[in-house]
């Protein structure tokens, strides 16, 4: 489809009841979807069947690509017996970790085959383990790509060969462009095929350094970070409000050498709350206990997590693509890390075997990216009008959002923002359904799109788990906003108009 024609959805969003399952963007590779109405994320969750119909994409490790799933169905016919169900992962050492995680879970075998193109290999496995063989591919964020799935499916013995040294280039200028941003060598910045890649990379490094010890996870984070310290270590201590308890608490388990590390957003999602990490980070360091931040929301742009940090992992699939045509990750070392070598060494050996982020990839993520920081600025002066807006409103409850870069500490940049994203609430459930579906807004997963989009966050995160959401102080109604480029006083008059006429 030529350029013009694709939605504009920075001028013509995907808000209204027929926009529903629609791509965000309207492209082949989409990493997000319309959901559109209250109702649709509700029944998505629910498994309904009309939703089921309508979805044309959804955020990849969740939401199986109909180019991925035509892989998954091929590599089936040819590999599954009777009985048994097969996925398709982007080299063997990942489906070879899978088939671990399927046997120690359910203790049924899984085998691995080459898949006959590429770098691809076949997990195959009892169909009665498929819900813990898709679990692997949605936390540990191994997948293949719809674009390697399409080259793939195509026949094409030599495609794999062909695309490398385009392939190559690419990922040599996204590793510099990160690096100069962080102040570090490209050599120091390692890519992944999705963001939770680059985070499951992390803990199994630290991990490694300190085997058999628990991490601690410092405030609310994104699910899958907690999924992954919960499926794939030996424990986890979890503080999900960072008070200055849970940083003394976590400062004396260091002190005993009792834990392998700590794990942090900064900000955090959905809350955007910035753990004061300035003082337990010197600690942690003088106990031999590594730091691991995550930089996604607030973006290397804003932020100077290797100021504190070991390892920082991020998700390029947000605000460095922009374009939400790309699913990536980076994980950064500090070069002034006490465990720089070991990590590095670590990182250098698991990429000489499987460099698992797919050629064509990374040429569309290079080429997305080449505006970033300018992009960065724009979102930052969005999401701040927006918020100041809403605090404002009689009608809003509450707003989450860094009150100033002074909350990042030591990590703030000089010129930086408060990042794109932020989250609100309204007095009731039946308040926020209805802005919701008045809002003249993309509305679906994922965040730093160019083009704003809203979701009801805990409905679609934790909608098995509501109350331990409750709990952990994130409401069943709150409403997450990622604010993309639109015009800031066009933002503000559609968030005027979805607040007017609320119910009581």
């Amino acid at each position: 489809m030529p350029e013009s024609n694709v939605r504009n959805l920075l001028t013509d969003p995907a808000w209204q009841a027929g926009d529903l399952g629609l791509p965000l963007p309207p492209t082949t590779h989409a990493v997000s979807v319309a959901l559109p109405l209250w109702q649709d994320v509700i029944d998505y969750e629910e498994e309904h069947p009309r939703i089921a119909a309508a979805l044309q994409a959804g955020y990849p490790r969740f939401f199986l690509h109909p180019l991925v799933s035509a892989l998954f169905a091929e590599a089936t016919s040819r590999f599954a017996g009777a009985g048994e169900g097969c996925l398709v992962f982007p080299s063997a050492v990942t489906a070879e970790r899978a088939a671990q995680y399927v046997e120690e879970k359910t203790g049924a075998g899984a085998k691995v085959v080459p898949y006959g193109w590429g770098p691809l290999h076949a997990l195959v496995f009892p169909e009665s383990s498929r819900r813990m063989a898709r679990e692997y591919w949605r936390y540990c964020g191994g997948v293949v790509s719809s674009r390697m799935a399409a080259r793939a499916l195509s026949g094409e013995s030599t495609s794999a060969q062909a695309f490398a040294a385009a392939g190559l280039a690419a990922k040599q200028q996204i590793r510099s462009r990160l690096a100069a941003l962080a102040g570090v060598a490209a050599e120091d910045v390692f890519l992944f095929p999705s963001g939770m890649a680059a985070m499951a990379m992390a803990h199994r490094l630290v991990t490694a350094l300190r085997p058999g010890l628990a991490t601690v996870q410092l405030d609310f984070p994104y699910v899958d970070v907690l999924r992954v310290q919960q499926a794939f270590g030996s424990s986890v201590e979890f503080f999900p409000v960072a008070d200055a308890a849970a940083l003394e608490k976590t400062g004396q388990l260091a002190g005993a050498g009792s834990i392998a590390a700590v794990f942090a957003e900064v900000p955090g999602n959905p809350l955007l709350t910035c753990v004061p990490l300035d003082d337990l980070s010197e600690k942690l360091r003088q106990s031999g206990v590594p730091l691991v931040l995550d930089d996604t929301v607030a973006t290397v742009v804003n932020l100077d997590a290797l100021a504190l940090a070991d390892l920082v992992t991020s998700s390029l699939t947000k605000a460095f693509s922009g374009a939400g045509d790309v699913i990536a990750g980076a994980l950064t070392v500090n070069p002034r890390s006490p465990w720089f070598a070991f990590f590095k060494t670590g990182l250098e050996a698991e990429q000489a075997g499987h460099d698992l982020l797919w050629a064509e990839d990374a040429v569309v993520l290079e080429k997305n990216s080449r505006d970033f920081p300018e992009r960065v600025q724009r979102m930052n002066a969005n999401a701040a009008a927006l918020t100041e807006f809403l605090a404002a409103h009689p009608a809003v409850d509450q707003v989450w959002y860094p009150d100033s870069t002074e909350r990042f500490g030591r990590m703030a940049r000089t010129g930086g923002g408060r990042g794109c994203l932020f989250s609100f609430t309204l007095p009731h459930e039946a308040a926020a359904a209805a802005f919701y579906d008045a809002l003249h807004l993309s509305k679906g997963p994922s965040l730093g799109t160019n083009f704003s989009l809203c979701c009801p966050y805990t409905l679609l995160a934790h909608y098995t788990e509501l109350e331990w959401a409750a709990a952990c102080g994130v409401p069943r109604h709150l409403l997450r906003v990622s604010a993309g480029l639109e015009d800031a006083p066009d933002l503000i008059e559609r968030f005027r108009k979805a607040l007017a006429g609320l119910p009581e």
